[in-house]
């Protein structure tokens, strides 16, 4: 049986998984799915590693397009996801409606598990948003990176911290059992992130690399 290869970011694997058994039954082929931060699916492309599909931010799938690693006419937009807030299940919630509430949860807290942000979206942004709350420093010591969402939010799942406190992708966020999803981001401090596919110049499956984004 042939086999895809997708490279793609972290909080797109739900989506995936959810058109899989139909793909592989209509295509005949598997899917073999590499899903972490952006910026290392990037990378291991850019590195030489194979795939047909690469989903990630479209920022990033226009940089590829411009250096000619994937097909500009195959590039679609797949997913629009918000980056959140969770908390470990059985704990109260906080309130983080607004700029304020999301400051004063993020103070308490004695863990704040987020991926990664010198390679994935929402670290990158949520590293911004405790510039912008100006928590940076009394926080500094009370961080926890992970290689991507997943990751993070597992290790929320797992901690013994009294009061821990995570961000990352609502889809990874939902995904994860022992967390459960707070809310968004509130207004000044939010980001939507648009995932994008494309089929990549190197897909030794072409074919079903674009009936696979078409499903998605």
């Amino acid at each position: 049986m042939k086999t895809l290869k997708i490279l793609s970011g972290g909080a797109t694997h739900g989506l995936v998984e959810t058109v899989r058994a139909t793909f592989e039954k209509a295509s005949g082929c598997t899917i073999d799915g590499t899903f972490s931060a952006v910026g290392a699916m990037r990378d291991k492309l850019l590195a030489g590693e194979p795939a047909d599909v690469m989903i990630l931010s479209r920022a990033l799938i226009d940089g590829l397009a411009a250096s000619g690693h994937v097909i500009t006419a195959s590039i679609r937009d797949v997913a629009h996801v918000a980056t959140s807030v969770a908390s470990r299940t059985g704990d109260p919630l906080p309130d983080v409606t607004t700029a304020d509430g999301l400051r004063a949860a993020l103070a308490a807290a004695d863990e704040i598990h987020f991926p990664d942000p010198a390679q994935a979206t929402a670290g990158i942004h949520f590293a911004n948003v405790l510039r912008t709350l100006g928590l940076c420093e009394s926080v500094q010591g009370r961080l926890r990176l992970a290689p991507n969402g997943a990751t993070a939010m597992r290790a929320l799942a797992a901690s013994t911290a009294a009061h821990p406190i995570g961000s990352t992708q609502e889809t990874e966020i939902r995904s994860t059992p022992g967390v459960v999803l707070v809310a968004p981001l509130p207004p000044g401090c939010d980001l939507t992130t648009v995932y994008t596919a494309a089929v990549t110049t190197t897909a030794k499956l072409p074919a079903e690399a674009a009936a696979l984004i078409a499903r998605l």
